[in-house]
């Protein structure tokens, strides 16, 4: 009997499953345009910019942690070390398609001014967030009494990284505030799936895990 070897993708990659992908990272890049210019905004470890270079993606980031930078570039990918409260403003207006900031903004010092920069720099942002108003948030709350903890906010609250919590409906209402136009929103649920797309908000907001939002502003749309 003749063994078959496994054939390997001819550029070397591994072949596309998307199991091996966060929801909410599968979701943000099927919102991405191929072949865009893309800033990621505390990019991590870099997995959201390598499942974007498989859609032909011009892909830069920044991230915070120099352990986070040291990952991303062993992965071949083209990070710098920065800070999206002050380093946001060296970047010029209109510099790249999408800037995406996902699963940071509730880390930011001024998540306004943040939100304002991304949309400054680019014609569109994309923000994902962990939503406080989920069920299982209130839950603990109300009847264990302590600060909430979930896969996407595993912290304690001495030690976690984030100050700045929010819920769907608290996001809606600043991006009204500072007139952004939402082009898209999806509220995903405990295990990354999106929930109804004609849900009201009240339904997001309490049974969504998480929120994931393309957004433009008022007037620069293309």
């Amino acid at each position: 009997m003749t063994l078959q070897q496994p054939t390997l993708p001819l550029n070397g990659a591994a072949p596309f499953n998307p199991a091996d992908h966060r929801g909410d990272h599968l979701l943000v890049s099927e919102m991405v345009v191929p072949g865009s210019r893309v800033l990621d905004v505390g990019c991590g470890d870099g997995d959201l910019l390598q499942l974007l270079e498989r859609r032909g993606v011009d892909g830069r980031g920044i991230e915070l942690s120099r352990e986070g930078v040291n990952k991303c570039v062993a992965k071949g990918l083209a990070v710098v070390q920065g800070d999206a409260d002050t380093d946001l403003d060296a970047y010029p207006d209109d510099a790249f398609d999408y800037v995406i900031l996902s699963q940071t903004l509730q880390a930011t010092r001024q998540p306004k001014v943040v939100l304002e920069n991304l949309l400054r720099i680019g014609h569109r942002a994309i923000v994902s967030f962990p939503n406080f108003g989920f069920w299982k948030m209130r839950l603990q709350l109300l009847i264990g009494g302590h600060m909430p903890r979930t896969d996407n906010l595993p912290a304690t609250w001495y030690d976690t990284p984030n100050i700045h919590f929010c819920t769907i409906k608290d996001f809606v209402q600043l991006c009204d505030e500072i007139n952004v136009k939402m082009e898209r929103a999806v509220a995903l649920d405990l295990y990354g799936r999106p929930l109804r797309l004609n849900a009201p908000w009240w339904f997001w907001n309490l049974f969504g895990e998480q929120g994931v939002f393309l957004l433009s502003r008022r007037g620069k749309e293309r």
